[in-house]
């Protein structure tokens, strides 16, 4: 029989608490257990000593008889000081998922984009302000024709 430290959840919605109980592996999560060796608060803060309460003893014997203590666990008994855990690395936990890191590469092309039209329109705008202006009379004499086209369309209605 494969035997663990674990936790087992108790209290009610919302409101958790657990005991650390050695079990049999295949037991479910609140099922039976061999032993209570604690109990586990996470409503209280980080420093409360009552956050965290294990029999130290008996862990020991447990751990002793060959009990694998969950990660959860592992973390409390490090903590304790009752059993060493080596410190975990994962390198790519901050690393943004593939649509994220899509998303970005649009991003960075449309800001690229928007710079680069930014930068042509400026350079639009200096050769404008640069090269002389041209004469308004011819700008005037599309105008002065719509009068006389105007004229016109009234006299073929009336």
């Amino acid at each position: 029989m494969s035997v663990s430290l674990r936790l087992s959840r108790g209290g009610s919605k919302k409101r958790p608490y657990y005991k650390v109980v050695v079990a049999n592996s295949r037991s479910p999560r609140d099922g039976a257990y061999l032993e209570q060796v604690g109990t586990y608060n996470p409503l209280l803060a980080k420093d409360d000593a009552n956050r965290v309460r294990l029999v130290e003893d008996r862990v020991r014997y447990w751990l002793g008889v060959g009990a694998q203590p969950t990660d959860r666990v592992a973390r409390m008994l490090d903590k304790a000081g009752i059993k060493e855990r080596a410190p975990t690395n994962n390198p790519n936990k901050a690393e943004p998922g593939k649509k994220a890191k899509d998303r970005a590469e649009e991003r960075a092309a449309k800001l690229a984009e928007a710079e680069e039209a930014r930068r042509e329109a400026e350079e639009a705008a200096a050769a404008a302000a640069a090269a002389p202006a041209e004469e308004a009379p011819a700008e005037e004499a599309p105008a002065e024709e719509a009068p006389a086209e105007e004229a016109a369309a009234e006299q073929a209605e009336g």
